[in-house]
């Protein structure tokens, strides 16, 4: 890993592979959750991928001010400029999800392909319960402390074995996950109960995108793949048969087939190529 000086920041980044530069956002909570998968995406095709770490999160620079998608976004097109590339392929995934769907609309300059893993339910019908769900954890956070908070968040969402299934996956996960927990519910989530994207801003992206999503991840991500075809009827859909919100880790090598090959029939065009 290496820091990057983007703007006033630094930023922390894996920088794996050469060819087309596939940049990987950082989802929330979990830092390096898409390290596999920028792993697997390098060996299967000419690719550099670049999955770096938010503000907040591991060795970039702590939070300043409250958090927002818009920040993120922003900072993930200033990245891009601080490394000098010109057109990237970009994936983000659950929160990343929502900073992907910004930085298309807000760099379209820089967005070559636009790909987004289960993005939150902020904005389908059902969201006022995943808005719910988050107001009890804020409630936690406030009368127990961002530990018992983040205890009873991974509980709900992966079980009562959440540490031994997290660590066989990504080794450190654990201790990362408490040392940033503070980021992920006094920055993130505010950042993103409080993002607004509609219709008309989903008109404003207009690169390629494809949609990964798993058969098992319940009725608030069937939701968001119904509102995301809606917004982008030509964009693509992959249905992973049997995976759950964690398919980036349970799902690695599934995950990285479909991208590569829908990022192998949208190539960067050699003007736009690095060097």
């Amino acid at each position: 890993m290496r820091l990057v000086e983007v703007g006033d920041i630094e930023l922390e980044l894996h920088d794996l592979g050469q060819g087309d530069p596939v940049v990987m956002v950082q989802t929330a909570l979990t830092a390096d959750e898409l390290a596999p998968l920028a792993a697997h995406v390098v060996t299967r095709g000419p690719y550099r991928a670049i999955a770096y770490h938010r503000r907040g999160y591991m060795g970039s620079s702590r939070v300043q001010g409250p958090g927002s998608v818009v920040r993120d976004a922003a900072d993930c097109r200033d990245l891009i400029a601080a490394l000098h590339l010109e057109r990237v392929h970009v994936v983000g995934y659950s929160y990343s999800g929502a900073v992907a769907l910004q930085l298309a609309v807000d760099a379209t300059e820089h967005v070559h392909t636009l790909t987004v893993i289960e993005p939150p339910p902020v904005h389908v019908p059902s969201s006022p319960g995943f808005r719910a769900a988050n107001a009890r954890l804020q409630e936690t956070r406030r009368a127990h402390g961002p530990v018992r908070a983040l205890e009873e968040f991974l509980g709900l969402v992966i079980g009562p074995h959440w540490r031994t299934d997290v660590e066989r996956r990504l080794p450190g996960a654990t201790e990362q996950m408490h040392r940033d927990t503070e980021t992920f519910f006094d920055t993130d989530l505010p950042a993103l109960l409080s993002w607004r994207f509609d219709a008309e801003d989903a008109r404003g992206v207009g690169c390629p995108v494809l949609h990964i999503t798993g058969s098992d991840s319940g009725p608030w991500f069937a939701e968001v793949r119904d509102l995301l075809l809606a917004w982008f009827p030509q964009g693509e859909d992959v249905l992973l048969s049997g995976a759950d919100h964690s398919l980036t880790l349970t799902h690695t090598e599934q995950v990285a087939d479909a991208l590569v090959d829908f990022l192998g029939r949208h190539p960067i065009p050699a003007a736009w190529r690095p060097g």
